[in-house]
């Protein structure tokens, strides 16, 4: 017995884990919905909706999202409308455009935690016509060949190292777009210290006969949070609002809807667009 607990021990150890901290992953009590968010404990983001309102996990009200609604209207409704979800963060608007009728929902994710919390929502709710997939979704399109009835791309162009690159490889895909960002404004930025201290620039760019300037935004400690859902680099690029609206023009989508636009957002500057043909 003692040489086969040493074994054990020393498997575990090789691994980067005390045999202590292994049977820790166990879970020693009845199953129950708050098991499976408590993987992820403290680094929730959105609250969960209805039923499962009173179960400990965020506090923002990504999966009753005015202004997922507000796109809706805009489009003419989710319903039969095969969507592509860049970033799903925790799945909050996967479930409102399933709720909305969607038929089917592409949901790409590339932080692995934020992907594994994606299926633990999509387990809990019962998602049926939604899709996680774990990768980089400035890869996948530039790669596939799929076709979209609308993209869907909140809270991520602002994370990006090519926001520009995004919008076209967005419009090769999609008829139709949603989009939710921050965006550069010298004079908000400037007069606010905290975020102030994140940026460096401008920096002047072409990209596919489109001159826009970038704005180079650094995350700092926020990296460190375990709930951390940002970008995939240490820094990411933020364009102005106006060239957004003259980058996402210029690769197609002629008729643009502005909504819950906020110059004092505590993080920056944002907006929601929607774009169509």
């Amino acid at each position: 017995m003692r040489k086969a607990f040493k074994k054990q021990e020393k498997n575990a150890q090789e691994h980067g884990k005390s045999l202590n901290n292994v049977l820790d992953e166990y879970v020693r009590m009845p199953p129950n919905d708050q098991n499976a968010l408590d993987i992820f404990k403290g680094e929730w983001s959105s609250q969960l909706p209805g039923a499962w309102k009173e179960l400990k996990a965020g506090t923002i009200t990504l999966f009753d999202d005015a202004r997922i609604i507000w796109a809706a209207n805009q489009l003419g409704g989710f319903k039969d409308q095969r969507v592509i979800e860049l970033g799903p963060l925790e799945a909050g608007h996967t479930y409102m455009l399933e709720s909305l009728g969607a038929e089917s929902v592409l949901a790409i994710e590339a932080n692995k935690n934020a992907y594994l919390k994606c299926l633990i929502v999509k387990e809990l709710l019962g998602l049926r016509r939604s899709r996680f997939v774990l990768g980089d979704f400035v890869s996948f399109l530039q790669e596939s060949e799929m076709e979209f009835d609308v993209c869907l791309a909140s809270g991520v162009l602002y994370h990006m190292q090519n926001p520009c690159e995004l919008i076209h490889l967005i419009s090769k895909t999609s008829k139709k777009v949603v989009v939710w960002t921050h965006f550069f404004d010298e004079a908000v930025i400037r007069s606010k210290n905290n975020l102030a201290a994140k940026f460096s620039g401008p920096i002047r760019q072409k990209y596919s006969g489109f001159e826009h300037v970038l704005y180079k935004y650094v995350y700092g400690d926020a990296v460190n949070w375990g709930g951390f859902c940002g970008g995939g680099h240490l820094y990411s690029y933020w364009m102005s609002r106006e060239e957004i609206l003259a980058c996402l023009r210029f690769f197609g989508f002629e008729h643009l809807n502005i909504g819950f636009e906020d110059p004092d957002h505590k993080n920056g500057p944002c907006f929601c667009v929607v774009g169509f043909r």
